[in-house]
């Protein structure tokens, strides 16, 4: 799913609210590289969470509190670049990918939250974002983050559609037991049904992208957990170490590619010379 400018208000750079400096689109162009490399990210944030929370003998608190360190100092990072940049960027998906999914299993593994009641609460959140953004800035479209305070929206609603989707995607797999492969074909026709949706049938580019964006993540954390569970719980047995691997190469290699050659950065953006 792309956004466009006629169905989703997109390029609002000239509304910016005063005080707000303008600054070149922080986020890359939808593209089939943006949905790939997404959906690596999320299966990274299941496969890298198992495997820090067994290799690291930190417990699940500690390695939240390792990963939310990390995140942290990367998106400080992300905020100071004056334009979108891969590396930066998809390094903070993935990080908060990882710290999405430890905020998911604190609450149902430490605190004994019900996956209902996470779910439930995970979503109201993530509407809380949404209602706030659009009443400050007019727009939730991914095309105008260009201000701080679009930056920060935007960043707080990819966190809980992560832990959204990772606790509706843990509920459903629970209630249903459909097992691992079963489950990615789930949520896999769950976003072909969205993209029809738009295409066809005219759902707003705006709504489209950020459902497909939430059914992402369980659909990610499926295809992990297929590949790195023991043949015996319904998976490969490939192992989060192997699986984690394999998958941060490909990121990384489609993220040198996107550096290089810069096929997701906005039309606007790519006409005119970075700063910095």
């Amino acid at each position: 799913m792309t956004e466009t400018s006629e169905t989703s208000g997109a390029y609002l750079r000239t509304e910016a609210a005063p005080g707000h400096r303008l600054r070149w689109n922080k986020v890359p162009e939808v593209t089939a590289f943006f949905w790939i490399i997404k959906v690596l990210c999320t299966t990274v944030g299941e496969t890298a969470a198992d495997l820090l929370n067994e290799k690291l003998n930190m417990g699940l608190t500690g390695v939240s509190l390792l990963m939310s360190a990390l995140l942290v100092v990367v998106l400080v990072v992300q905020f100071r670049t004056k334009a979108y940049k891969a590396g930066v960027y998809w390094l903070a998906v993935a990080l908060i990918s990882v710290v999405g999914t430890l905020i998911s299993d604190n609450l149902t593994d430490n605190l004994g939250v019900p996956l209902e009641t996470s779910t439930a609460v995970f979503a109201v959140a993530l509407a809380v974002v949404f209602f706030v953004w659009y009443r400050r800035e007019r727009t939730l479209s991914i095309h105008s983050i260009d201000t701080t305070s679009r930056e920060a929206y935007y960043w707080l609603a990819v966190l809980f559609t992560f832990a959204l989707g990772t606790a509706a995607g843990d509920l459903v797999a629970e209630k249903m037991a459909l097992g691992y492969w079963v489950s990615a074909v789930l949520f896999g026709l769950a976003i072909a049904a969205v993209a029809v949706a738009h295409f066809a049938l005219g759902l707003n580019a705006v709504l489209s992208f950020w459902i497909a964006y939430i059914l992402t993540r369980p659909l990610g954390a499926s295809v992990g957990d297929y590949l790195s569970q023991p043949t015996g719980d319904g998976g490969l047995g490939f192992g989060t170490v192997v699986t984690s691997v394999l998958f941060l190469a490909v990121i990384l290699g489609l993220v040198v590619y996107l550096s290089v050659t810069r096929r997701d950065v906005t039309d606007a953006d790519r006409l005119t010379p970075r700063e910095g």
